[in-house]
């Protein structure tokens, strides 16, 4: 066999194997990040596709690392619990006031985090890669918030937004030590 015949093969040889090592990469990646983000990755995926939804996953992880989140003191915590329970009793009078009450309680905390404040969908994403399993709830209820101000919420839409703000609520106000970012 010829010398350029055996360059060929071995030519060959190495594109396929890093095919198969970049092939091998990309199902850890996937894996690493279905795991981390959950539900948000099959969102993500299912909006924007496997590569795109991948890479703004990923994206927003090294935009998080950035960011200095820290836990709630004790004193503030506890504010916020309190403030919380107010807003939450208020509903059975003024369900309109306390949704919106709810939705700037959830902003105040997230602001005194340290997550930045731009807009609705960048705070959605920065607090999908900590609170993964809570994000749709934000978004879900932030959907009836604004349909809320517009006049277009039924009781029943207001009393599931605030269950939605709740369960991210509460997530955001845990002491440090329960307070775990899911990294694969």
């Amino acid at each position: 066999m010829p010398v350029w015949a055996w360059i060929l093969i071995a030519v060959g040889v190495v594109v396929l194997v890093g095919l198969l090592v970049w092939g091998v990469s990309r199902q850890r990646q996937s894996k690493r990040l279905r795991s981390t983000f959950g539900p948000e990755y099959e969102r993500s995926v299912s909006v924007s596709g496997r590569r795109e939804g991948e890479s703004e996953l990923a994206a927003r992880e090294k935009r998080r690392e950035q960011l200095d989140i820290r836990a709630l003191d004790p004193a503030a915590r506890q504010r916020y619990a309190e403030a919380w329970r107010d807003t939450q009793a208020r509903f059975v009078d003024s369900p309109e006031q306390a949704t919106r009450e709810a939705d700037h309680l959830v902003i105040e905390v997230m602001r005194e985090r340290g997550y930045p404040m731009e807009d609705f969908d960048q705070r959605a994403a920065d607090v999908s890669v900590d609170h993964p399993m809570v994000v749709e709830n934000y978004r879900a209820a932030h959907t009836t918030s604004l349909a809320n101000e517009q006049g277009e919420a039924s009781t029943e839409d207001l009393r599931q937004a605030m269950v939605h703000y709740r369960a991210l609520f509460v997530e955001l106000l845990e002491p440090p030590n329960e307070d775990v970012r899911r990294t694969g």
